[in-house]
């Protein structure tokens, strides 16, 4: 097998100022892994002639191939075809082809000034048309080593780099890198390398690799192998170990949501849905209605976040919230079943809190929060949960445990 190793330079100053995200970075890791090229490392280098080629130098050091992603208009600050073409020996020149599509583009209205300068390329390189913008992709093969210009806009650099730059990559490759994510709730990412220890200290091929998100941990697995059969092969057994030890923490894999994971399992067993919410403030409804076809078993969201709007919208009693406090077992289960009663349906649950930063105490500190059950013929369960964090944090967190009760206990008798 054959494997090839990049490195990706994003140029823009934008970028190390932090007014734009570097969302083009993840998205060109992902698409390489699956054509067998491996990522060494993500650099980014603002708009200074002189530190883009020491970039470029460097990034050649260890790199097969390196991709850039910005700086290919026609202004002053467009620098990366000018440094590119230096750095290789090479003058720029018009190629007329993209300067035609240029032209095309802008028929019947003014041309901008200088825009022309899109089409100049460094001599005898591989360009790739852009279809979405008029700076086209650029590539210089030369002395075993490559450099792919892409432009910085996403809506640009991903389909040039999907319909060209990677089949241009993949014939310099022999192999694949297929990889399985499992994702995981309830449990943190020390106490998960703890059940995995071995299996981690021993990997070779596949790899293993947990990460921490909000209220969750991903274990991503990697394989190389000649093809992805082969790649899925390796995987197999070492998902299936982890799976054994980890479930039933495991919700799902790859793309898949939580939220998807609990609506189809309420829409199996012909369930529909009402939520709840005080201090998650309508994360989970949101969540939720993020799922296509969401609507076939998610009824209605409440935010009742004031006493007033527990009890008219979710009929709690107000001698209930006098006795209790509004952040209580009492108050979820009150919530959650007034949720069901209010949205006529057979499934609800409910999320009260204390987020911060302010209104914690001694006895309700700050991160304590309940979350109520009700499912209709079954009864009521709640939970009682202590997060840390900051305020945004808590209410994540508060929003995952609530569907994650939901995805466990759905199918049990919890009255």
């Amino acid at each position: 097998m054959i494997f090839i190793v990049a490195e990706i330079l994003n140029v823009g100053t934008e970028i190390l100022l932090g007014n734009i995200t570097n969302s083009n970075a993840a998205f060109l890791s992902q698409q390489l892994a699956g054509i067998g090229v491996s990522v060494f490392r993500h650099t980014s280098v603002g708009d200074n002639h002189k530190r883009l080629k020491c970039a470029i130098e460097h990034a050649f050091e260890n790199a097969d191939v390196v991709i850039t992603t910005g700086g290919l208009g026609p202004t002053q600050d467009d620098i990366t075809k000018s440094v590119a073409a230096e750095f290789f020996g090479l003058k720029l020149e018009m190629h007329e082809e993209s300067r035609q599509r240029i032209l095309e583009r802008f028929a019947g209205r003014e041309l901008p000034e200088s825009v022309e300068r899109n089409a100049l390329v460094p001599q005898g390189a591989k360009v790739f048309p852009n279809e979405n913008g008029s700076a086209p992709g650029i590539c210089i093969e030369s002395g075993g080593k490559i450099l792919i210009m892409l432009p910085g806009p996403p809506h640009e650099l991903q389909p040039l780099f999907l319909n060209y730059a990677a089949a241009f990559l993949r014939e310099k490759t022999e192999g694949v890198f297929v990889s399985r994510t499992l994702k995981i709730i309830g449990i943190g990412e020390t106490a998960v390398e703890s059940q995995l220890r071995d299996l981690i200290d021993a990997q070779t091929n596949p790899t293993i690799a947990p990460y921490a998100k909000v209220g969750e941990v991903h274990i991503r697995i990697t394989a190389s192998a000649a093809d992805e059969t082969a790649a899925h092969t390796l995987l197999s057994p070492v998902a299936d170990e982890i799976y054994r030890r980890l479930n039933p923490r495991i919700y799902g894999e790859n793309e898949v949501s939580l939220a998807e994971v609990v609506l189809e399992l309420l829409k199996t067993q012909n369930h529909t849905l009402a939520v709840a919410e005080s201090c998650t403030g309508g994360l989970v409804s949101s969540d939720l209605i993020s799922v296509p076809g969401s609507s076939v078993v998610f009824r209605e969201g409440f935010v009742t976040y004031s006493n007033e709007a527990k009890t008219a919208r979710l009929f709690v009693p107000e001698s209930l919230l006098a006795a209790h406090g509004a952040v209580s077992a009492e108050v979820a289960a009150a919530m959650a079943e007034g949720a069901a009663k209010a949205a006529n349906a057979t499934v609800a649950i409910s999320i009260t809190g204390i987020a911060g930063p302010d209104g914690g105490t001694q006895e309700k500190p700050v991160g304590l929060v309940y979350v109520g059950l009700f499912v209709a013929g079954r009864g009521m369960l709640t939970e009682k949960f202590n997060f840390t964090g900051n305020r945004n944090e808590i209410r994540r967190r508060s929003a995952i445990s609530a569907l994650d009760l939901l995805r466990k206990k759905i199918d049990m008798d919890i009255g």
